[in-house]
């Protein structure tokens, strides 16, 4: 095949986003990165990104190779960092390794590469090539690109609902309104972020667990706003937590005048998150994402419910909408989004469709900005 064709760097790009995605779940918040390295037409290594503090796909990619790289290809999904971090930088381990060319599916926001791994590498005499296939590399990435130029999480809201619009009936019954197929979606979904997110309502009429059950996949962070500090102990969050990972987010105020509540929850391991609070004495959330970003929380996907929705819509806080809808008609019940009051279509808020799949009777229509 000759490597000078547009569809051989597709293919190897496409490869290193294969590889990228071994990463998911281990790596936050660090991007997806896989890495090719291909010699006189013939792949010779491949690496990836293995987790958080691990050698760069570069670097692993260089450790798999059994013959030496002097001279070849290296194909990789995000432009090599040119920055001492965790690691050395790449662009100097690619330039010392005698690679001849780098071919790049997008370039890295990060101010700290943002084109210069690219610039260190042509000044070396390397030939370099980017934009490959840069709408797929970007997709795989978006959590980590809305983390590192905006230093807040990405954010999912991620709603059940039936054909005429509802997330429950009037009596709180939700379950279930989606089938099998899309529970696991959703677990699976729940394995690729760094945490679930559920208000106070959510968890006190469910009692959900929020872990990965129906597939393979690690659990994530488990966080629950409870202003009031109001939530009984004995629920799946709190008493199922030998992991310490539920964090329940709650006031200053009401963490100094609940010392009882609070040394209670401590022995289950639940992390207290303190925040401020809006004029309504609701919890802020833009502060609440602030400090989940200082905790290296990358990506939250928001499982309900319809208060907490509305409230990440309002706030103008929320990335993606992923709606479950299943063929089921109630005729009454609770609203995803009945917090919000619009008067007129003119100001409703609008998404984009970015794409439909379809899982046993249910559709997933997945909405972006």
């Amino acid at each position: 095949m000759n490597l000078n064709s547009n569809t051989s760097h597709s293919k190897y790009i496409l490869r290193c986003l294969e590889l990228a995605r071994k990463g998911i779940g281990k790596v936050s918040p660090n991007p997806f990165v896989g890495c090719v390295i291909v010699k006189n037409g013939k792949v010779i290594a491949e690496g990836y990104h293995k987790g958080f503090g691990a050698p760069h796909a570069e670097v692993d990619a260089f450790q798999n190779a059994a013959n030496s790289v002097k001279g070849a290809d290296l194909y990789v999904n995000l432009e090599p960092c040119s920055h001492h971090g965790k690691t050395p930088p790449c662009a100097d381990k690619i330039i010392e390794m005698g690679i001849k060319r780098v071919f790049i599916g997008t370039q890295d926001p990060n101010t700290l590469v943002a084109g210069n791994g690219i610039k260190k590498l042509k000044a070396a005499g390397i030939s370099v090539e980017s934009g490959i296939e840069i709408e797929k590399c970007n997709e795989l990435n978006r959590f980590f690109f809305k983390h590192i130029t905006t230093a807040l999480p990405y954010v999912s809201l991620k709603i059940a609902q039936t054909l005429d619009g509802y997330i429950s009936t009037t009596k709180n019954d939700s379950k279930w309104i989606t089938g099998e197929e899309s529970r696991k979606q959703v677990h699976m979904m729940r394995a690729s972020y760094d945490a679930v997110l559920i208000g106070r309502n959510t968890a006190f009429i469910d009692n959900p667990e929020l872990t990965v059950r129906m597939v393979k996949g690690r659990n994530p962070k488990r966080i629950v706003l409870d202003t009031n500090l109001s939530l009984p102990i004995n629920l799946k969050l709190f008493a199922n937590n030998s992991d310490g990972s539920t964090i329940l987010v709650t006031t200053a105020e009401k963490f100094i005048n609940s010392k009882n509540k609070i040394a209670s929850l401590t022995k289950l391991n639940v992390e207290i998150l303190k925040v401020t609070t809006n004029s309504d004495g609701k919890i802020n959330l833009k502060n609440l994402l602030k400090k989940l970003y200082k905790m290296n929380i990358g990506s939250v996907l928001v499982e309900g419910g319809a208060g907490i929705y509305s409230s990440f819509l309002k706030a103008d806080l929320a990335d993606e909408i992923i709606s479950f809808v299943a063929p089921k008609i109630i005729g009454q019940g609770i609203s995803p989004f009945q917090g919000l009051s619009i008067n007129k279509i003119s100001d409703a808020s609008s998404w984009g469709l970015h794409s439909i799949n379809k899982y046993e009777n249910d559709v997933m229509l997945t909405l972006r900005k």
